[in-house]
């Protein structure tokens, strides 16, 4: 099955989605926004950027966890990851924003 986008509204009436993949598990989760419009546009970013190798930020936390972030060409964050034991597990959870972030469907929770 493959992933999806679903759009929700925070507690305070800001915007946020995130990247699903097949199986359910959430692999990308963007800021707040403002507005539902850009949100949107934010979807529309990570549709645009997810297949490129050159937007993946690698980092690791200072308690010695991964995560990666996905930045548009502007280097603005789109989205980020959770964190990861590995490097390995890290490096698979990019592989699935590749594979899943082209994704036309979106689930508005709205």
């Amino acid at each position: 099955m493959a992933g999806w986008f679903e759009l929700n509204t925070s507690s305070d009436g800001q915007y946020r989605f995130v990247l699903k993949a097949g199986n359910g598990e959430i692999i990308l989760t963007s800021e707040l926004y403002k507005a539902k419009g850009s949100a949107e546009s934010g979807i529309a970013s990570v549709q645009a950027n997810s297949g490129v190798d050159e937007r993946y930020e690698k980092k690791e936390a200072s308690n010695g966890k991964f995560h990666f972030n996905l930045k548009a060409a502007n280097h603005q964050v789109i989205g980020t990851s959770q964190m990861y034991a590995s490097t390995q597990s890290r490096d698979a959870g990019i592989a699935s924003v590749k594979s899943n972030g082209s994704s036309k469907t979106i689930k508005d929770n709205t």
